[in-house]
């Protein structure tokens, strides 16, 4: 059904400290500066991790309104979301269903309910 972990989001209060952070306590550099990604709702760096095409993507909440604003107030700065990824997505979520696991079907994006993950959000995707 997969192939592996393609990427995760942390969800940080200040993206720019956090790039930082990365680059000079983990040796980790982000590929440019923060970028809004005001329809997601969030200022983001990528971080790659070496040539395999996975990557941590540090995320700052636009608003308290969007879903990584609301996971800081929940539960503070940490991993949002991780990221499969799968060869067929609609064909994984099937899958996942008939498992009787929640599936969260948001336009194009699927997700796995975190109360069947032991709170954590996963989503499913086609690596690009």
């Amino acid at each position: 059904m997969h192939e592996g972990i393609w990427y995760i989001v942390v969800a940080v209060k200040d993206v720019a400290q956090a790039a930082k952070d990365y680059e000079e306590k983990l040796g980790l550099k982000a590929s440019g500066p923060p970028l809004e990604a005001p329809q997601l709702g969030i200022k983001r760096v990528v971080v790659p991790l070496g040539e395999t095409g996975q990557f941590i993507e540090l995320a700052e909440p636009l608003g308290e309104n969007s879903a990584v604003g609301r996971t800081l107030e929940r539960r503070g700065e940490g991993i949002h979301t991780v990221t499969l990824a799968v060869d067929d997505v609609r064909r994984a979520a099937e899958e996942l269903k008939a498992r009787g696991v929640r599936v969260m079907e948001v336009g194009a994006q699927v997700f796995i309910h975190p109360a069947d993950t032991h709170g954590v959000l996963w989503q499913l995707r086609v690596k690009e």
